[in-house]
């Protein structure tokens, strides 16, 4: 099995530690910008913050399972897996790790999870 090179992974964790960061800015900023709405005003404004308060908990909620994914990723650095396709136990290309360093499944992988996911679908 071929392995990822030192520098591959160096540069993966450093694009996974620049997201971590950017995401827990965003999220510091969207609850900033949420405590500064007004919690008064007439129906339009209620119903406008309303709407603001559910966008704000649907990205909250994608950028959690980002991060999740992310401090997954820098964990498997940590213990040496990182890379390891959990599908089918093979190297993942360095190339798909460059675009997605979050990612834990190779393209064969992520291809044979999509087909047993669509063959259970259908029963």
């Amino acid at each position: 099995m071929a392995e990822l090179s030192k520098k591959l992974i160096e540069e993966c964790r450093d694009i996974l530690t620049a997201k971590k960061e950017e995401i827990l800015n965003r999220v510091r900023e969207g609850k900033e910008g949420l405590l500064h709405n007004e919690k008064n005003g007439d129906e339009a404004d209620q119903t406008a913050r309303i709407l603001a308060e559910s966008e704000f908990v649907a990205m909250q909620d994608r950028l959690r399972s980002q991060l999740f994914e992310i401090e997954m990723a820098l964990s498997r650095i940590q213990d040496g897996t990182y890379g390891i396709c959990e599908e089918t136990e093979e190297v993942s290309d360095s190339e798909r790790l460059r675009a997605i360093p979050w990612t834990r499944l190779s393209i064969e992988g992520a291809e044979i999870r999509e087909s047993v996911a669509k063959k259970y679908a259908r029963t």
